[in-house]
Protein backbone atom coordinates (compact mmCIF):
# COMPACT_ATOMS: atom_id res chain seq x y z
CA UNK A 1 0.00 0.00 0.00
CA UNK A 2 1.23 3.43 -0.45
CA UNK A 3 2.29 5.58 2.44
CA UNK A 4 0.18 8.13 3.64
CA UNK A 5 0.08 11.84 1.94
CA UNK A 6 1.48 13.72 4.66
CA UNK A 7 -0.10 17.12 4.06
CA UNK A 8 -3.28 18.01 2.97
CA UNK A 9 -5.02 21.37 1.89
CA UNK A 10 -7.38 23.58 4.86
CA UNK A 11 -8.74 26.80 4.87
CA UNK A 12 -6.55 27.49 1.34
CA UNK A 13 -3.06 25.97 3.22
CA UNK A 14 -0.96 23.43 2.98
CA UNK A 15 -0.71 21.84 5.93
CA UNK A 16 0.15 18.85 7.85
CA UNK A 17 -2.60 16.63 8.11
CA UNK A 18 -1.65 15.78 11.97
CA UNK A 19 -2.73 18.60 13.74
CA UNK A 20 -3.91 18.88 17.15
CA UNK A 21 -6.87 19.70 19.20
CA UNK A 22 -6.50 21.83 22.18
CA UNK A 23 -9.07 21.25 24.07
CA UNK A 24 -7.42 18.83 26.71
CA UNK A 25 -4.77 21.94 27.73
CA UNK A 26 -7.89 22.53 29.90
CA UNK A 27 -6.55 19.89 32.42
CA UNK A 28 -3.03 22.01 32.58
CA UNK A 29 -4.60 24.90 34.12
CA UNK A 30 -2.42 24.72 36.99
CA UNK A 31 0.70 23.75 35.06
CA UNK A 32 0.84 26.51 32.60
CA UNK A 33 5.09 26.08 31.58
CA UNK A 34 4.05 22.89 30.86
CA UNK A 35 1.11 23.62 28.67
CA UNK A 36 3.16 25.97 26.49
CA UNK A 37 5.42 23.58 26.38
CA UNK A 38 3.20 20.99 24.80
CA UNK A 39 2.23 23.52 22.00
CA UNK A 40 5.69 24.39 21.45
CA UNK A 41 6.81 20.65 20.58
CA UNK A 42 4.04 19.78 18.71
CA UNK A 43 4.63 22.65 16.57
CA UNK A 44 8.61 21.20 16.98
CA UNK A 45 7.04 18.37 15.49
CA UNK A 46 5.16 19.51 12.44
CA UNK A 47 2.09 20.50 13.80
CA UNK A 48 0.89 23.59 12.29
CA UNK A 49 -2.81 23.47 12.65
CA UNK A 50 -4.43 23.88 16.23
CA UNK A 51 -7.84 23.61 16.83
CA UNK A 52 -9.37 25.20 19.79
CA UNK A 53 -12.06 27.86 21.25
CA UNK A 54 -12.77 30.44 23.55
CA UNK A 55 -14.80 28.87 25.32
CA UNK A 56 -12.03 25.97 26.46
CA UNK A 57 -11.30 26.62 29.99
CA UNK A 58 -13.18 30.60 29.29
CA UNK A 59 -10.21 31.53 27.20
CA UNK A 60 -7.60 30.09 28.83
CA UNK A 61 -6.72 27.32 25.93
CA UNK A 62 -6.87 30.19 23.62
CA UNK A 63 -4.16 32.53 25.78
CA UNK A 64 -1.98 29.40 25.95
CA UNK A 65 -2.01 29.41 22.23
CA UNK A 66 -1.46 33.48 21.88
CA UNK A 67 1.90 32.78 24.56
CA UNK A 68 3.18 30.08 22.49
CA UNK A 69 3.13 31.00 18.62
CA UNK A 70 5.91 32.88 17.81
CA UNK A 71 6.88 34.82 14.73
CA UNK A 72 7.60 32.35 12.10
CA UNK A 73 5.69 29.31 13.29
CA UNK A 74 2.74 30.14 10.28
CA UNK A 75 0.12 28.03 12.65
CA UNK A 76 -3.29 27.87 11.33
CA UNK A 77 -5.72 28.50 13.99
CA UNK A 78 -8.79 27.29 13.89
CA UNK A 79 -11.60 28.70 16.16
CA UNK A 80 -15.20 28.10 17.31
CA UNK A 81 -18.55 29.28 17.72
CA UNK A 82 -22.00 28.38 19.08
CA UNK A 83 -21.25 28.09 22.77
CA UNK A 84 -19.68 30.25 25.36
CA UNK A 85 -18.25 29.67 28.74
CA UNK A 86 -20.30 28.67 31.62
CA UNK A 87 -18.15 29.14 34.81
CA UNK A 88 -19.75 27.52 37.78
CA UNK A 89 -22.69 25.77 35.78
CA UNK A 90 -23.14 21.82 35.81
CA UNK A 91 -21.67 22.01 32.34
CA UNK A 92 -19.08 25.02 31.84
CA UNK A 93 -20.99 25.33 28.55
CA UNK A 94 -23.80 27.25 27.61
CA UNK A 95 -25.37 27.93 24.20
CA UNK A 96 -24.80 30.45 21.85
CA UNK A 97 -26.04 29.96 18.42
CA UNK A 98 -28.17 33.19 17.97
CA UNK A 99 -26.58 35.41 15.08
CA UNK A 100 -25.50 38.39 18.24
CA UNK A 101 -23.96 35.83 19.95
CA UNK A 102 -22.33 34.48 17.58
CA UNK A 103 -20.64 37.86 17.00
CA UNK A 104 -19.95 38.48 20.50
CA UNK A 105 -18.15 34.59 20.34
CA UNK A 106 -15.87 35.90 17.54
CA UNK A 107 -15.00 38.93 18.97
CA UNK A 108 -13.97 37.30 22.44
CA UNK A 109 -12.27 34.62 20.17
CA UNK A 110 -10.34 37.59 18.66
CA UNK A 111 -9.41 38.93 22.33
CA UNK A 112 -8.14 36.37 24.33
CA UNK A 113 -6.05 35.09 20.59
CA UNK A 114 -4.69 38.35 20.65
CA UNK A 115 -4.69 39.01 17.47
CA UNK A 116 -6.78 40.38 14.57
CA UNK A 117 -7.88 37.93 12.24
CA UNK A 118 -8.99 34.21 12.78
CA UNK A 119 -7.90 32.12 9.85
CA UNK A 120 -10.68 29.31 9.86
CA UNK A 121 -14.12 29.61 12.47
CA UNK A 122 -15.96 26.71 12.46
CA UNK A 123 -19.92 26.92 13.36
CA UNK A 124 -20.28 24.33 16.16
CA UNK A 125 -23.99 23.91 15.58
CA UNK A 126 -26.06 22.36 18.31
CA UNK A 127 -28.10 19.76 15.65
CA UNK A 128 -26.15 16.49 17.16
CA UNK A 129 -24.98 14.50 19.99
CA UNK A 130 -22.28 14.10 22.11
CA UNK A 131 -22.73 17.44 23.44
CA UNK A 132 -25.53 20.34 23.77
CA UNK A 133 -28.27 20.33 22.07
CA UNK A 134 -30.29 23.74 20.69
CA UNK A 135 -33.53 24.15 22.90
CA UNK A 136 -35.75 26.91 22.24
CA UNK A 137 -33.93 30.45 21.21
CA UNK A 138 -31.07 28.49 21.02
CA UNK A 139 -32.84 26.50 17.72
CA UNK A 140 -31.50 28.71 14.90
CA UNK A 141 -31.65 28.37 11.11
CA UNK A 142 -27.95 27.80 10.12
CA UNK A 143 -29.16 30.65 6.83
CA UNK A 144 -29.22 33.31 9.35
CA UNK A 145 -25.90 32.43 11.31
CA UNK A 146 -23.78 31.76 7.62
CA UNK A 147 -25.08 35.65 7.00
CA UNK A 148 -23.37 36.39 9.80
CA UNK A 149 -20.18 35.01 9.21
CA UNK A 150 -19.94 36.05 6.07
CA UNK A 151 -20.45 39.41 7.26
CA UNK A 152 -17.13 38.88 9.40
CA UNK A 153 -15.59 37.27 6.83
CA UNK A 154 -16.23 40.15 4.72
CA UNK A 155 -15.05 42.71 7.83
CA UNK A 156 -11.96 40.47 7.85
CA UNK A 157 -12.11 39.35 11.11
CA UNK A 158 -12.59 35.49 10.21
CA UNK A 159 -11.12 33.97 6.72
CA UNK A 160 -13.14 30.42 5.94
CA UNK A 161 -15.88 28.96 7.80
CA UNK A 162 -15.91 25.53 8.95
CA UNK A 163 -19.37 23.83 10.16
CA UNK A 164 -18.97 21.36 12.68
CA UNK A 165 -21.57 18.70 14.59
CA UNK A 166 -24.14 19.28 11.46
CA UNK A 167 -26.43 16.68 9.54
CA UNK A 168 -25.88 16.15 6.08
CA UNK A 169 -29.79 18.40 5.58
CA UNK A 170 -27.72 21.56 7.18
CA UNK A 171 -24.26 21.07 4.93
CA UNK A 172 -25.73 20.70 2.00
CA UNK A 173 -27.90 23.56 2.33
CA UNK A 174 -24.35 25.68 3.50
CA UNK A 175 -22.82 24.77 0.76
CA UNK A 176 -23.13 28.30 -1.35
CA UNK A 177 -21.62 30.09 1.83
CA UNK A 178 -17.97 28.56 0.59
CA UNK A 179 -17.43 25.81 3.62
CA UNK A 180 -13.68 25.06 3.84
CA UNK A 181 -14.61 22.02 6.87
CA UNK A 182 -16.48 19.89 8.68
CA UNK A 183 -16.01 18.72 12.11
CA UNK A 184 -18.03 15.75 13.57
CA UNK A 185 -17.95 13.02 16.04
CA UNK A 186 -16.28 10.35 13.99
CA UNK A 187 -14.13 7.35 14.19
CA UNK A 188 -13.08 3.65 13.19
CA UNK A 189 -15.87 2.67 14.96
CA UNK A 190 -18.25 5.13 14.62
CA UNK A 191 -18.98 5.88 11.22
CA UNK A 192 -22.66 7.15 10.68
CA UNK A 193 -21.47 9.76 8.91
CA UNK A 194 -19.92 8.15 5.69
CA UNK A 195 -22.36 10.15 3.22
CA UNK A 196 -21.39 13.17 4.45
CA UNK A 197 -17.71 12.18 4.49
CA UNK A 198 -18.20 11.41 0.78
CA UNK A 199 -19.88 14.90 -0.32
CA UNK A 200 -16.89 16.70 1.60
CA UNK A 201 -14.30 14.64 -0.49
CA UNK A 202 -16.61 15.66 -3.84
CA UNK A 203 -17.20 19.49 -2.78
CA UNK A 204 -13.22 19.28 -1.67
CA UNK A 205 -13.94 20.43 2.05
CA UNK A 206 -11.84 18.99 4.54
CA UNK A 207 -13.00 16.42 7.30
CA UNK A 208 -11.54 16.89 10.75
CA UNK A 209 -13.43 14.52 12.75
CA UNK A 210 -13.31 15.09 16.86
CA UNK A 211 -13.66 12.09 19.20
CA UNK A 212 -11.52 10.44 16.28
CA UNK A 213 -10.51 7.82 19.45
CA UNK A 214 -13.81 8.09 20.82
CA UNK A 215 -12.47 9.18 24.32
CA UNK A 216 -13.65 12.35 25.10
CA UNK A 217 -17.55 11.30 25.80
CA UNK A 218 -18.67 8.31 27.25
CA UNK A 219 -21.48 8.17 24.90
CA UNK A 220 -19.14 6.90 22.18
CA UNK A 221 -17.71 4.04 21.42
CA UNK A 222 -14.25 3.18 21.98
CA UNK A 223 -11.53 2.43 19.40
CA UNK A 224 -9.44 1.02 21.88
CA UNK A 225 -11.85 -1.60 22.82
CA UNK A 226 -12.61 -3.01 19.33
CA UNK A 227 -10.33 -6.84 19.10
CA UNK A 228 -9.24 -5.75 15.43
CA UNK A 229 -7.61 -2.94 16.14
CA UNK A 230 -6.06 -4.45 19.18
CA UNK A 231 -5.11 -7.53 17.09
CA UNK A 232 -3.46 -4.93 14.29
CA UNK A 233 -1.72 -2.78 16.86
CA UNK A 234 0.13 -6.16 18.31
CA UNK A 235 1.04 -7.76 14.64
CA UNK A 236 2.61 -4.08 13.74
CA UNK A 237 4.34 -2.77 16.81
CA UNK A 238 1.75 0.57 17.41
CA UNK A 239 -0.71 1.30 19.47
CA UNK A 240 -4.11 1.04 19.00
CA UNK A 241 -4.27 5.05 19.26
CA UNK A 242 -2.02 5.15 16.28
CA UNK A 243 -4.28 2.24 14.37
CA UNK A 244 -7.35 4.18 14.59
CA UNK A 245 -5.82 7.45 13.55
CA UNK A 246 -3.80 5.90 10.97
CA UNK A 247 -6.84 4.56 9.68
CA UNK A 248 -8.74 7.78 9.07
CA UNK A 249 -5.70 8.97 6.87
CA UNK A 250 -5.89 6.42 4.69
CA UNK A 251 -9.66 5.84 4.71
CA UNK A 252 -9.93 9.37 2.59
CA UNK A 253 -7.35 12.39 1.31
CA UNK A 254 -9.24 14.80 2.78
CA UNK A 255 -8.99 13.50 6.69
CA UNK A 256 -7.22 15.66 8.96
CA UNK A 257 -6.95 14.76 12.33
CA UNK A 258 -7.36 16.90 15.44
CA UNK A 259 -6.35 14.65 18.27
CA UNK A 260 -6.05 16.04 21.76
CA UNK A 261 -4.09 15.49 24.49
CA UNK A 262 -2.44 16.74 28.22
CA UNK A 263 0.65 14.14 27.47
CA UNK A 264 3.69 15.20 25.59
CA UNK A 265 4.20 11.22 25.32
CA UNK A 266 1.14 11.09 23.78
CA UNK A 267 0.98 14.12 21.56
CA UNK A 268 4.29 12.06 19.70
CA UNK A 269 2.72 9.09 19.59
CA UNK A 270 -0.36 10.74 17.72
CA UNK A 271 1.76 12.46 15.58
CA UNK A 272 3.76 9.36 14.66
CA UNK A 273 0.72 7.89 12.59
CA UNK A 274 1.45 9.83 9.63
CA UNK A 275 4.17 7.38 9.68
CA UNK A 276 1.95 4.15 10.11
CA UNK A 277 1.14 1.77 6.82
CA UNK A 278 -1.06 -0.80 6.30
CA UNK A 279 -0.63 -3.92 3.69
CA UNK A 280 -4.00 -4.38 1.77
CA UNK A 281 -5.15 -6.88 4.10
CA UNK A 282 -4.39 -5.14 7.03
CA UNK A 283 -6.57 -2.39 5.61
CA UNK A 284 -9.35 -4.97 4.69
CA UNK A 285 -9.53 -5.72 7.96
CA UNK A 286 -10.10 -2.79 9.27
CA UNK A 287 -12.27 -1.21 7.11
CA UNK A 288 -14.64 -4.52 7.72
CA UNK A 289 -14.77 -2.86 11.10
CA UNK A 290 -18.65 -2.71 11.92
CA UNK A 291 -19.66 0.79 12.98
CA UNK A 292 -21.24 1.19 16.46
CA UNK A 293 -24.06 3.55 16.92
CA UNK A 294 -23.26 6.19 19.82
CA UNK A 295 -25.53 6.44 22.73
CA UNK A 296 -27.26 9.55 22.18
CA UNK A 297 -28.94 9.63 25.42
CA UNK A 298 -25.83 10.42 26.81
CA UNK A 299 -24.34 14.16 27.12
Amino acid sequence: MPSIERTGTLAGRTVSRAGYGAMQLERLHDDRPAAIALLRRAFDLGVDHVDTAHFYGNGFVNGLLRDAIRPGDEVLVASKVGADPNPGGPIPLRPAQRPEQLRASVEDNLRSLGIDRIPLMNLRRLDTRPGLLAEGDQVVDVDDQLAVLTELRDEGKIGAIGLSSVTLDVLRRALPAGIACVQNAYSLVSREDEDMLALCLAEDIAWVPFCPLGSAFDSLPKVADEPAVAAVAQAIGRTTAQVGLAWLLHHAPNVHLIAGTASVRHLEENIAALDVEFDAGTLATLDAVPSRSSDVSLR
